[in-house]
């Protein structure tokens, strides 16, 4: 199996370990059996314990930004003449809406990886302080495109205040990620439609006047 190839199944199987018994939990030995390879093949790709889940979550927090950067960033588009207009009224609402469905279908199709991502690290300090930082990352990242969004400036009048936005749809949309989690049967529509009018309604109503 090329390298690359094993490299996945790794990440995949590990992604399941650190889900279902945290970091401290986890193992390399079970990550190993579950790949189908020796213990020894997954050092050969990851120096550590830490060094995989640190990869992980980067690699969850990279693909939910490049998510939110596809659906949000930006106040404005390219009309079919190639010059650039502002989106009309409503326009706004109906993008939140795609971008709030992007990231519960992101949930949805990779549950392993949100839970470990979501939720809080526990174990060696190293872990837990790499999980925050990387959260972090993913909040200040997060910050720069809601900075985009039309009404941001009038809820949050500086840097500060547009990272404590962030943090605030982070951490809903991460308590949210964690009761679908617990309550799996509840339908994608429902989890948007509360992200919608619990998360969105500041922006929508500064957005509209």
């Amino acid at each position: 199996m090329p390298a690359a190839e094993r490299r996945e199944l790794i990440e995949r199987a590990a992604t399941q370990v650190f889900a279902e018994h945290g970091y401290a939990g986890a193992s390399i030995d079970e990550i190993a059996r579950r790949s189908q390879v020796s213990a020894p093949v997954v050092y050969d790709h990851f120096a550590s314990k830490l060094a995989l889940f640190v990869r992980l979550l980067e690699r969850t927090r990279d693909e939910l930004l490049a998510m939110w950067v596809q659906t949000l960033a930006g106040e404005s588009r390219l009309s079919p003449s190639g010059h650039r207009e502002r989106r009309p009224a409503g326009d706004e609402s109906i993008r939140m809406e795609r971008a709030f469905d992007a990231w519960a279908r992101y949930v949805e199709q990779n549950r392993f990886a949100s839970r470990m991502y979501f939720l809080e690290a526990t174990g060696e300090p190293q872990a837990r302080a790499a999980h925050r930082e990387i959260q972090a990352q993913g909040r200040m990242a997060l910050s720069a495109i809601l900075g985009q969004q039309p009404g941001a400036r009038e809820i949050a009048r500086d840097d500060a205040g547009l990272e404590m936005a962030a943090e605030t749809m982070r951490a809903g949309l991460a308590g949210l990620a964690i009761w679908w989690d617990e309550h799996p049967h509840v339908p994608r529509e429902r989890i948007v439609e509360t992200a919608m009018n619990v998360l969105w309604t500041g922006f929508e109503r500064l957005s509209t006047g």
